[in-house]
């Protein structure tokens, strides 16, 4: 063969060569993905001014970090922001995209939160439309996508003025509470369109919060790319668990490109527990697989034994690739146990197959602008209500569903979660839209949470049914007619009686789901022997702290009283020349209409007026934390009748006046630290019954105690005036009476001395103080308190100092303080009686020089 004709097939090698060495191995993953969170702008519609942004992020924090406004919480600059809810924003980003991805089957965005009203544009071409900040969106956009360089822009429309036009075609005046701050916002007519918009609803203002209603890109973005198929979602169906082992079903849904065979299998920690072939459908399915779990641990809340968690990884695997879910478990029986009884019907969980007192506090979102929650902050609050000896979180139905990150947490820490779904006092719109928009969200939050062991409930709403029956709103001039007030609760049955239960019972069947809190079922209004209740009788009715003991209902889902924070918080938001609690900025970072005079009111009932307005914050926190105290104890001592006690509130939003008993900045108030000791799994309560002196004892444990209970009044001086000492038998899981004297028989004997002593309630078990109680016989102020001598002594341990605090006579309640540096107290606000030393741990990096320096040391009288 000559060198011509051999030339053809030359080329013919050569270019099959060239071929092979483009070609790249097969990605092994069916899935890629890229957050989008860099390179991104922002603008005001029509102003061409675009500034650098932040995604997550909102429009309200890039404009303070560009510096075009102040801190919307300092002082009054909230008021002078109103105007940007009103305004459309836009945002825009450029981001890469290689051949192999464009050549995968389908290349999507995926937001995990739009916030609310929002166009999406991607290389120019609308892909989607949003309306719901609750959901998350999925959008196909290969057609629009380009090799290189390609542009995602977002416009989000006003969620006021979109609400405003929904609000004037509606014909009629749907009811919502004054929690939505239409003036406040500078809307107009004072219409409250938040209804209208599915967004938390705290954004537009709350008796504890400001109106800020921003929008923004408020979850991450991602985008991913696939082949042949992917998990949409797993799900882990707990069918049986006995002490041998415990049986599963998982559910994979799957995206399928085509008809296509593929391998489905579980993992736990990397040992593969079972697998099946399946052949997918083209579409959304779902395939099973059956696995069980031997010698299972069991999830326990706080107190009662460990929350053991299994790592689950669910694999889809295609011809040699694959993809991985992966998912938590806890493994448990939970129910909420409504039956017949002598007084009614009961409400409470039962867990592993035992009553269960649930310990709480209701929780919001932890800032107005979420994406500023760190997963540090996260971690602050749900240590706080585990150190407290929570065992229950209510997330409340006006702020969101959480990040994953808190379910997480409240997993691994043994905590329930009572999940409102996102609606609070207002009624709502019932057209087809909505409707749909409404079981999308519920859709999506349902599937992205029920794996969690720490999800205990689905509630409706907060508070609806009773603002439609209790408040009187369907009496209201809003409902203007029989028709329309008709069109209303058609709607609220619609939301709460059928598109909500449906789901829960679709898509996470194995919990309950509760209409409305309070309620005492489907469409039946709260009362004290059937269901669940919202108890503000002290504070809106002013009536006294001694009725939260005695206005019992089987479940109290909400109680409170407030508090301003402590003087180091307030110096962030406010000036010496506002130190006064009917100052304006004192006023403003105060939402409750009766706020402050009611604070005054019940300061003034217990205690002197205060020398300044520093003392008047910390009696503010006694005040607070010995009113809540009658609660948290009265409805222990109920327990059977009365199984849960979650107080309003734990968090703030924003540095206020609230009732919560962390501020804005995680500082534990007077009452956390009340709680703290509240919640113990066992309690000694003294308490007042008509013309008794009781003494119950709560025992949460699941196992009997046999204990020693010592009573004593003392002088506050020291002096032991009576004592008596009994042994006690402690049933598991009971609350009863263990001592019952006619009250007046110490009144009448020591009548002369009632003004200068206090009773003393001490259980000990093996020489070890299980708990400890104070009972004064009169308010504060009528008490004979001498001014104590309080002495102290510090010693450095690895992680800060013992602080050792001594008195010559009582010290009530002892308050240590280290100004502005970090750290933080085991125990604060404490009573102190002479000869008894109290060691304190202060967990700080201050030097002990530094401590010397700013450590403060005050008692109640200091504050008169």
């Amino acid at each position: 063969m000559n060198l011509i004709s051999r030339a053809p097939l030359m080329a013919a090698v050569f270019l099959l060569f060239t071929v092979a060495c483009k070609q790249t191995p097969k990605d092994p993953n069916l899935m890629i993905e890229k957050e989008l969170s860099s390179n991104w702008t922002f603008n005001q519609v029509g102003k061409n001014e675009w500034l650098p942004a932040t995604v997550p992020g909102t429009v309200h924090t890039d404009l303070i970090d560009n510096k075009k406004i102040e801190d919307p919480f300092y002082r009054l600059n909230e008021h002078n922001l109103q105007w940007i809810d009103k305004v459309d924003w836009e945002y825009k980003t450029t981001f890469i995209v290689d051949e192999p991805t464009l050549d995968r089957d389908r290349v999507e965005l995926d937001f995990k939160g739009l916030d609310t009203c929002a166009d999406v544009m991607v290389n120019d071409k609308k892909v989607a439309s949003t309306d719901n900040m609750f959901r998350e969106y999925q959008m196909d956009v290969k057609e629009y996508l380009k090799e290189g360089q390609n542009e995602l822009h977002i416009v989000f429309r006003s969620p006021v003025i979109e609400g405003i036009k929904k609000y004037d075609a509606q014909g009629y005046v749907i009811p919502a509470s004054d929690n939505d701050q239409a003036e406040n916002g500078e809307v107009e007519g004072g219409k409250r369109v938040s209804i209208y918009t599915r967004k938390a609803g705290y954004h537009f203002g709350w008796d504890w919060g400001p109106r800020l209603v921003t929008s923004g890109v408020w979850r991450p973005v991602f985008l991913k790319a696939w082949d042949k198929a992917k998990i949409e979602n797993l799900q882990i169906v707990q069918n049986e668990v006995a002490e041998d082992k415990a049986t599963f079903t998982a559910i994979f849904e799957v995206d399928a490109a085509k008809n296509e065979k593929a391998t489905i299998s579980i993992d736990n920690d990397g040992k593969q527990l079972a697998a099946a072939v399946v052949n997918l459908t083209k579409g959304v399915g779902k395939y099973s697989v059956d696995f069980e779990i031997e010698n299972p641990e069991l999830w326990w809340t706080v107190g009662l034994g460990e929350p053991h968690l299994y790592n689950i990884s669910g694999v889809l695997a295609i011809a040699g690739r694959k993809m991985t879910e992966n998912t938590r478990i806890g493994i448990r029986t939970l129910k909420l146990v409504r039956e017949k009884d002598e007084h009614g019907t009961s409400f409470y969980f039962e867990l592993n197959g035992h009553p269960v007192f649930m310990k709480g506090a209701n929780y919001i979102p932890n800032d107005v602008f979420l994406p500023r929650v760190t997963d540090e902050n996260y971690k602050t609050v749900v240590e706080t209500a585990k150190n407290s000896n929570n065992n229950m979180l209510r997330i409340w139905g006006g702020g969101i569903y959480e990040n994953d990150i808190f379910y997480d947490l409240c997993d691994e820490n043994g905590i329930l979660v009572w999940q409102d779904f996102m609606f609070a006092c207002a009624m709502f719109p019932g057209d087809e839209a909505f409707l749909e928009n409404v079981k999308q969200e519920a859709i999506d939050n349902v599937k992205r949470l029920r794996n969690h062991p720490s999800i205990a409930m689905w509630c409706g709403n907060n508070e609806i049914l009773a603002a439609w029956n209790g408040w009187g709103w369907r009496k209201t001039e809003e409902a203007k007619s029989k028709e329309n007030a008709d069109k209303i609760w058609e709607a609220y049955v619609d939301i709460f009686h059928k598109t909500l239960p449906d789901v829960v019972e679709q898509y996470d069947p194995q919990r309950s789901y509760w209409g409305s809190s309070p309620s005492s079922g489907p469409g039946v209004d709260a009362d004290l022997v059937n269901g669940d209740e919202h108890y503000w009788g002290v504070w809106w009715g002013k009536e006294p702290f001694e009725t939260y003991a005695t206005h019992l209902a089987r479940f109290m889902s909400e109680y409170g009283f407030q508090s301003f924070p402590e003087i180091e918080s307030v110096r962030k938001y406010a000036t010496p020349e506002d130190y006064d609690i009917f100052s304006d900025v004192m006023k403003s970072h105060q939402r409750s209409s009766i706020g402050n005079g009611t604070i005054e009111y019940y300061m003034l009932k217990e205690y002197k007026k205060p020398k300044d307005f520093e003392s008047f914050l910390y009696v503010n926190h006694v005040l607070q934390a010995e009113g809540i105290k009658f609660g948290v104890e009265g409805h222990r001592r109920a327990m059977p009748y009365c199984m849960g006690s979650l107080y309003w509130q734990i968090n703030d939003c924003w540095p206020v006046a609230s009732w919560s008993s962390t501020d804005y900045y995680q500082k534990w108030k007077a009452l956390q630290y009340y709680v703290k000791k509240g919640f113990e799994q066992v309690l000694v309560s003294p308490y007042e019954e008509g013309i008794k002196l009781k003494v119950g004892i709560v025992n949460d444990r699941l196992e009997p105690i046999n204990a020693e209970m010592r009573l004593r009044l003392v002088d506050f001086n020291g002096k032991v005036i009576w004592e008596e000492a009994h042994l006690v038998d402690i049933p598991a899981n009971s609350s009863d009476d263990y001592y019952d004297v006619n009250k007046n028989e110490f009144r009448f004997k020591y009548r002369k001395n009632i003004k200068d002593m206090v009773f003393t309630a001490e259980l000990v078990e093996n020489g070890k103080v299980l708990s400890k109680n104070y009972y004064y016989f009169l308010p504060y102020k009528n008490l004979n308190v001498p001014k104590p001598i309080v002495e102290h002594s510090i010693s450095k341990i690895d992680d800060g100092y013992n602080i050792t605090v001594s008195t010559n006579k009582l010290a009530k309640n002892v308050y240590l303080q280290i100004a502005v540096e970090d750290g933080f107290f085991s125990d604060n606000y404490f009573d102190l009686l002479p000869n008894e030393k109290v060691t304190i741990h202060l967990k700080t990096d201050i030097s002990e020089e530094k401590l010397n320096e700013v450590l403060t040391i005050r008692t109640l009288n200091d504050a008169f």
